[in-house]
This record gives C-alpha cells, sequence and structure tokens, in this order.
C-alpha cells in the first residue's frame, strides 16, 4: 500500500499499544515497515520544533503489510471515530482503511 511521509507517521501514531501476544507481533512488524530508515532520514531532512515534526518532501512508499495488519488499522481509526477524537489528520487515512463502511454524497 502506498503511504506518504504525513501518512506514516500518523499511522505510527495510530497503532495499538497494547492487545494479546498476537496482535502486538503484527503491530510490531508494522511499525518497523511504517518507521524510517537511516537514508530516508538523510532524504526527508527531519526537523522536530516545538513538537511539530517537518520534512522536505512527501514522496510515497509502498508498504507491505496483510490483511490483519490493515484490519488493526481500521479498528484504530474507527475506535478513534468511535470515541469522536478523529482528526482531520486521520481523515484521508480513516477512508483508505475504512472503506466499505464510508458512504460518499456527492450531493453534501
Amino acid at each position: 500500500m502506498n503511504l506518504s511521509v504525513r501518512d506514516r507517521l500518523i499511522l505510527l501514531r495510530v497503532l495499538p499499544k497494547e492487545g494479546d501476544y498476537l496482535t502486538l507481533k503484527i503491530v510490531r512488524g508494522l511499525g518497523n515497515s511504517l518507521s524510517f530508515s537511516e537514508e530516508e532520514h538523510k532524504e526527508y531532512k527531519f526537523k522536530e520544533t516545538e513538537g511539530t515534526i517537518t520534512w522536505s518532501n512527501d514522496s510515497e512508499k509502498d508498504i507491505e503489510m496483510g490483511e490483519k495488519a490493515k484490519e488493526l488499522i481500521a479498528n484504530a481509526l474507527k475506535a478513534l471515530s468511535d470515541q469522536k477524537k478523529l482528526s482531520f489528520d486521520h481523515f484521508d487515512l480513516y477512508e483508505k482503511f475504512n472503506e466499505k463502511e464510508c458512504v460518499c454524497n456527492d450531493s453534501i
């Protein structure tokens, strides 16, 4: 799945921090896939100031993930929505991972 730098940073914050053994094993692998290599750090020139992270470009990377990993992300985003804690930062990712649930109405 193609994910931008922004998407990857958001997903790293959304991944479950607790769960059963199998869930945490999947989350650990997914976290490693979403993280940034030393080469990417050099390429994107990450800077953090006052809690805000900036980078030089927002290219995409194809992140391989299985169905269970996608389900974990979808459930984490849905939980934020159910708790009324979903923000516009999560919006596009919510639609990407919960596309079956999204009902779009062009007349809105």
